[in-house]
């Protein structure tokens, strides 16, 4: 009996695979798809010997109703809902950069608190990575009073940071 029920289901398969195949491609544009719906209607008929035992007609009209019906349940399914293919990668993990820019604006308003004369001291050492005796060069003062400005200067930074938050 199962010999027989194989060989019906091979004939089956041999009649109306290919047809099948081709409806349910059309239906789903997806071939590893469309060949797992054909399977399962197979399965289906296999599992059900009187479908195979009908005519060649009935047999073909039960397996394409199954089809669609398994297409139709597959596009309801939650997964289809919220899966989709695409060829397109999602925009990487990029470096953001928001904080760093929160730090530069801050150090900058803290900056300005300053008085122009330790502002500049700051920015000359730190940002310009002048020497203090370069600095005093160019502003024409005492390598000392350099280093005492960026000694209050760093001073007045710390506090004007500690009002903004920064630091503690």
């Amino acid at each position: 009996m199962a010999d027989d029920q194989a060989e019906l289901l091979r004939a089956v398969h041999d009649a109306h695979g290919p047809a099948l195949f081709r409806y349910v491609l059309r239906l789903t544009r997806d071939p590893g798809f469309a060949q797992d719906v054909v399977q399962e209607a197979l399965l289906r008929a296999w599992k059900r010997p009187a479908i195979l035992e009908q005519s060649d007609e009935s047999a073909r009209a039960w397996l394409f109703t199954v089809a669609r019906n398994l297409v139709i349940d597959d596009r309801r399914s939650a997964r289809h809902a919220h899966e989709f293919p695409t060829d397109e990668l999602p925009e990487r993990a990029a470096h953001d950069e928001t904080d760093a820019v929160l730090d530069k604006w801050l150090l900058s308003d803290a900056l300005l608190s300053l008085s122009i004369e330790h502002r500049t001291a700051v920015v000359s050492s730190y940002y310009l990575g002048q020497s203090a005796a370069e600095i005093a060069e160019r502003e024409d003062v005492p390598v000392g009073t350099v280093r005492s400005r960026m000694h209050y200067a760093l001073r007045a930074l710390r506090l004007a940071l500690q009002e903004r938050g920064v630091t503690r």
